[in-house]
């Protein structure tokens, strides 16, 4: 189990992107199979996809395909990836109900902002796009080349850049990695089942788990940190 906490009430919101506030899963699918195909595996289910899916992505590609990758390999397994979702990136939605929620929060006076391991020059105009970027005080994602490695260095830089107080913060996110990152920094956790990763995983953690973003709200006014 993780420990996921203090006990300071929550005033700012990271949320994640992928998965999280946007409803990207088919897209995903979409591009693992590209590189399913690349390397010449069938096709994964969302739910294969979901009883595998780790960070650092590497090792669940290398779960997946049965093989160690040379960096060369690992650099054409993130093109690949990319190329298939950049493609489909314009049939992604948000979740339901994010931008209310994310209106609602903004307007009660707290903070919040985006926190995402998706490219930075591609995160930044899609929050654009979708008329979200004034609704958080910062927004980062990744600054690298290749995707696909922890949260955490990446949680506490944004954290710093902002000047918060870690254990003022909570963190929202899909995936396993979110509470690791959490964890490790001392913000809280909510963990969210819309993305790519089980409930049974993400339940082993030990933070709280919710079915939608107004539930993954819901538990705030009511758990303290």
């Amino acid at each position: 189990m993780i420990e996921t906490g203090t006990d300071v009430i929550a005033s700012h919101i990271v949320w994640d992107w992928n998965g999280t506030l946007l409803n990207d899963n088919d897209a995903v699918l979409a591009a693992v199979n590209d590189v399913c195909a690349g390397f010449g595996r069938p096709a994964l289910t969302l739910e294969q996809w979901r009883e595998v899916y780790m960070r650092p992505v590497l090792k669940c590609y290398e779960q997946v395909l049965a093989r160690t990758f040379t960096a060369a390999e690992w650099a054409e397994v993130d093109r690949l990836y990319h190329q298939r979702y950049d493609q489909l990136f314009s049939t992604c939605a948000l979740a339901e109900g994010a931008v209310d929620l994310l209106k609602a929060w903004r307007d009660s006076g707290r903070t919040q902002s985006l926190l995402s391991m998706w490219f930075h020059n591609q995160l930044v105009p899609a929050v654009a796009d979708f008329g979200l970027d004034d609704l958080f005080q910062r927004v980062d994602g990744l600054r690298s080349e290749v995707g696909g490695d922890s949260k955490a260095e990446h949680l506490a830089q944004h954290i710093e850049a902002q000047g918060l107080n870690p254990a003022s913060v909570v963190l929202i996110g899909d995936v396993v990695d979110d509470a690791l990152a959490a964890a490790e920094v001392g913000t809280g956790c909510i963990l969210v089942t819309t993305g790519v990763m089980s409930r049974t995983s993400l339940v082993s953690t030990g933070a709280p788990v919710a079915d939608s973003l107004t539930a993954a709200l819901a538990l705030l006014p009511t758990r303290s940190r």
